[in-house]
């Protein structure tokens, strides 16, 4: 699918009637991107900002799929490892989940992909994995602080 052809299918979900709407003007909100940097073992970091009015507040290094998944069907193929589906989720809050964080992200677009979530874990492989325990911490402080309830995956 095209760049282009994903915006306009976005912008005719967000704009459909009971649609879940990206963040409001001030509102503070995630994006994932790709960067060009990668990790010792190849797999591509990702960057996990929080923006706010345009400007990034913070960022912190992700993983989003091994390198060898980064080419798979993210949109409709469940399980097979892929980096998450372009587009808008619903953030949830951070909550314990054993001796970690999880941060559940439902899309607000059709997709056959469930059980996604922000979490520690390293290789990623399907969800959004901040190796860094610290690092986490402090992503879900910035969530609390901020109010932060959506991310916009962007490539």
């Amino acid at each position: 699918m095209t760049p282009i052809l994903a915006g306009l299918m976005l912008l005719a979900l967000s704009s459909a009637p009971g649609a879940i709407a990206g963040p409001a003007a001030g509102e503070a909100s995630l994006q994932l991107r790709r960067s060009s940097a990668s990790f010792a073992n190849g797999d591509p970091v990702w960057q996990l900002q929080l923006r706010q009015n345009g400007k990034v507040l913070k960022s912190w290094r992700a993983a989003a799929s091994a390198k060898q998944h980064q080419g798979l069907d993210r949109r409709w193929s469940p399980g097979n490892g892929s980096p998450l589906p372009r587009g808008l989720y619903r953030l949830g809050q951070p909550e314990p989940w054993g001796r970690d964080l999880w941060m559940q992200l439902d899309p607000l677009f059709k997709t056959a992909r469930t059980g996604l979530g922000i979490h520690n874990c390293y290789p990623g492989v399907g969800c959004i994995c901040i190796p860094d325990r610290q690092q986490l911490s402090s992503l879900a402080a910035a969530v609390r602080h901020y109010g932060v309830r959506r991310l916009n995956v962007i490539d």
